[in-house]
């Protein structure tokens, strides 16, 4: 009897693996839903529409573009939760979404359950950034100001729980103060309010933050990262500039429903890998500051758990609870 239900078992196992395989040869022979579950303008949209440009084209197929902004992300990141594993809806997500989800106990669904990686589609360091016009003309400025006054400080981000936040929040735990919180529904509308002095600094996504220091409407005074950035190479650390041993970066995934069958994840990591390989793409993410190394499924979900153990530890000891 035992002999006949682990053939049962293995029989299943073998035919959901064929079956995986045959929907991934199949893929895709309809239109992709990619989800971006932030508003226009910012880093996670810019990826989406550079990826699902890239991939409509490798496909033949329509990738649409859907944004779904609202809980920093969770609203859209549901949504992609609950869908079929069928490969036709995906989303970029982002360390609010993958990993710094303790900062939400009323979650109506579980991410780091119900999602599953297919890769990591870049990495960057943040940039802090203030309007042209403000008082602090150097990172020295902001950081004397922030030790003595933060409760007069206004900083913006891309929503609570965002990778801008985080960082932010690793900052205020740094040099222990805190600033005022201005959660936005995504980079883009954020920055418009940056630009126009209703708020004093944000700890943007490079990607997003970049086109307006290059347009002149805000000031860099530092990046986030470890080391200086080859493309603002003037542009100090917050370590280097008052902060020692500070260090955090934001990232992105494409993401899709735990259920999608490994088969077809294996295929959407190459494909998308190879437009991450395009001489147009890697043009597009150095001038954007965005950094990607090629990486497997297992790969990112190693990372995954990784940052969701650091980004815990932030969480908890800034004592961040958002709902």
């Amino acid at each position: 009897m035992k002999r006949n239900f682990l053939k049962q078992v293995l029989g299943g196992l073998l035919l959901a693996t064929l079956a995986g395989g045959a929907v991934a040869q199949d893929y895709p022979n309809k239109p992709i839903r990619l989800v971006a579950p932030f508003a226009p303008g910012g880093a996670v949209d810019i990826l989406a529409r550079i990826i699902g440009e890239r991939l409509s084209t490798q496909y033949g197929q329509n990738v649409i573009v859907d944004n779904k902004p609202g809980a920093s992300g969770h609203l859209g990141a549901q949504i992609v939760a609950k869908a079929p594993g069928d490969g036709y809806t995906l989303m970029v997500g982002t360390i609010g979404i993958h990993a710094a989800y303790a900062s939400y106990s009323k979650l109506t669904y579980k991410p780091a359950e119900e999602l599953r990686p297919v890769l990591i589609i870049g990495e960057s360091p943040n940039i802090v950034v203030v309007p042209a016009n403000s008082r602090y003309k150097t990172f020295a400025d902001f950081l004397a100001d922030a030790k003595a006054n933060a409760g007069r400080i206004n900083y913006a981000t891309a929503g609570a729980g965002s990778s801008v936040h985080m960082v932010t929040e690793l900052f205020q735990l740094a040099i222990g103060q805190r600033m005022n919180h201005v959660p936005y529904r995504g980079s883009g509308p954020a920055l418009i309010d940056l630009i126009a002095g209703q708020v004093d600094v944000m700890f943007d996504n490079m990607s997003s933050g970049m086109p307006h220091v290059q347009s002149g409407k805000l000031r860099v005074l530092a990046v986030t990262g470890s080391k200086r950035d080859p493309r603002l190479p003037e542009v100090p650390t917050i370590a280097e500039a008052g902060v020692p041993g500070y260090s955090g970066t934001s990232w992105f995934s494409l993401a899709a429903p735990a259920s999608m069958p490994a088969a077809l994840v294996a295929k959407l990591n190459q494909d998308v890998q190879r437009v991450l390989a395009s001489p147009e793409v890697v043009a597009r993410y150095d001038k954007l500051g965005m950094n990607y190394t090629p990486n497997s499924p297992a790969e990112a979900t190693a990372f995954f758990k990784s940052e969701t153990e650091k980004w815990t530890r932030v969480i908890e000891a800034a004592r961040i609870q958002l709902d």
